[in-house]
């Protein structure tokens, strides 16, 4: 009875001091403070344009393109994507490989262990001690083995999942190449209406002065009454009109300089200056017929291709499947060392196989064929999906770019039409016999026919970089951009494709 007491006073006392250790062990959730989240912030702002070659002057399209490849923040994450799945590979290399455990102990008691033995006298009963109390151990012993083991069901699972690793390698570099198309398209079209913007602001600020004081002096003509209200008041209404176009006009391009640093990953508090072409050159025709393109987008296109790799994953799981209904075979082998002296041999070798089955899997195999058969009919259809997607974009991006030369051309020949109407009006301007009321006015009206010719010069940039980018091609995708300079990635895009930026 005291015995039992004695071990309910110990069983409370245990289960109290685990209650207060589990209690004590509980996590909790603990906000970051405000100091610590300003100092991360902090810190990753002015990480963020660190260790980028400073601007050699204004920015052209091919130092945009390059630095984007360079420097992008986005692209980066996406490098880092498929660095992960590489090392995911090597680990996934790692359990092709035997398991190999080594153990080292250390044994001590206060007293030898040791043992007697009794007769057997009956199928339940027992007789006297039949030996004295031995024992064949030490009190302090020291040991030491090395396990081998090899679990052959397991080697051929881990080749398929180390199979599935290396497409996803694959996968990535597939996303990185599809962000990296993207990312050079948006350039392109950022420049071109950066350089678009530049020409408005420098245009628009020589002619404001001279609006301001056309606006004054026909306010002060109508006061003086020399000329009747309605026509001054015509004359004011025509000005402002062409100024609010010009603003609209400057609304729509605001932005691009601002989106064309993110994209290069310049300081948005940091000014510059985009460099202006002295003409523009609109980007060649691609001479392929539409089949070829279609052809080209299908076997470039990232997406299709990611498509392909998950149809082969998704094969290996079917692989796998077959592979875990078989009985697994493992295999062991473990050289040991023991410091006990009453041991005849204190060095040893011990191996052995073993065989298991699972019988739950065979049960369960036709579930997974059906679940695998699932995906991989989800797979076919998104491939079929994807591939008219494809199409489609070709054809569109095709009359994009068709549209685009057309509309071009068009306010090209306007704004070539208006550049010899302002040419007469500026001589007669000299002559005495036109005003500087209209002369103003032309001006405006040249630089609107001249924004309106930079957007759609933008958009035929943007058009043909659509057109690549529909095709699964851009410049420079395949330039592994960290560990060159701003300038050699500048000339390996310029040598490997034609870049309109002249």
């Amino acid at each position: 009875m005291r015995l039992m007491r004695a071990m309910t006073v110990h069983s409370i006392a245990f289960i109290s001091l685990g209650s207060l250790m589990v209690s004590g062990c509980a996590i909790k959730p603990e906000a970051l403070s405000y100091s610590e989240f300003s100092a991360f912030a902090q810190q990753r702002r002015a990480v963020v344009t660190a260790h980028q070659e400073p601007l050699r002057g204004p920015l052209t399209l091919l130092e945009a393109m390059a630095r984007a490849l360079k420097y992008n923040l986005d692209k980066e994450v996406e490098e880092m994507q498929a660095v992960v799945a590489h090392q995911q590979l090597r680990v996934a290399h790692f359990a092709l490989l035997p398991g190999a455990v080594a153990n080292s102990g250390y044994t001590d008691r206060n007293n030898y262990a040791g043992g007697s033995s009794v007769q057997i006298t009956g199928p339940t009963t027992l007789g006297p001690q039949s030996l004295t109390s031995s024992t064949s151990s030490e009190r302090e012993v020291r040991s030491s083995d090395i396990r081998f083991s090899w679990h052959i069901l397991d080697f051929g699972l881990s080749y398929i999942r180390a199979r599935q690793a290396a497409d996803q390698v694959l996968i990535a570099q597939e996303t990185k190449r599809r962000v990296v198309t993207r990312l050079l398209e948006n350039v392109r079209t950022a420049y071109w209406r950066a350089v678009s913007a530049a020409r408005l602001e420098r245009r628009l600020k020589a002619l404001e002065g001279r609006v301001v004081r056309a606006l004054a002096d026909a306010t002060a003509v109508e006061k003086a009454g020399k000329s009747s209200p309605l026509t001054a008041l015509g004359y004011e209404r025509e000005l402002v009109e062409i100024q609010r176009e010009l603003r609209k006009l400057g609304g729509e391009l605001s932005g691009a300089k601002a989106q064309l640093a993110a994209l290069a990953n310049l300081d948005p508090g940091v000014s510059y200056e985009v460099a202006i072409p002295v003409r523009y050159v609109a980007p060649r025709d691609l001479a392929l017929p539409v089949d070829q393109m279609i052809s080209t987008a299908l076997e470039h296109r990232s997406e299709l291709r990611e498509v392909a790799y998950r149809k082969r994953i998704n094969a290996h799981d079917a692989e796998a499947a077959i592979l875990q209904m078989l009985p697994g075979i493992s295999l062991e082998a473990s050289p040991a060392w023991s410091s006990n002296s009453f041991l005849y041999n204190s060095n040893w070798i011990t191996w052995g196989a073993q065989a298991s089955w699972n019988l739950i899997n065979v049960f369960s195999y036709p579930a997974r064929r059906a679940e695998v058969e699932a995906k991989d009919a989800l797979l076919d259809a998104r491939a079929l999906a994807v591939t008219m997607a494809v199409m489609t974009q070709v054809h569109v991006s095709r009359a994009r770019v068709f549209h685009a030369r057309r509309d071009y051309d068009t306010a090209d020949h306007y704004y070539n039409v208006q550049q010899k109407i302002l040419r007469h009006i500026r001589s007669s301007l000299d002559g005495g016999s036109v005003s500087e009321q209209t002369a103003i006015r032309e001006e405006m009206n040249t630089l609107v026919a001249m924004v309106k010719r930079d957007m759609a010069f933008a958009e035929v940039q943007s058009a043909a970089a659509g057109l690549l980018a529909s095709m699964g091609l851009a410049p420079g995708e395949n330039l592994d951009a960290s560990g060159m300079s701003v300038s050699d990635i500048e000339w390996a895009i310029a040598s490997g494709t034609e870049v309109a930026a002249r």
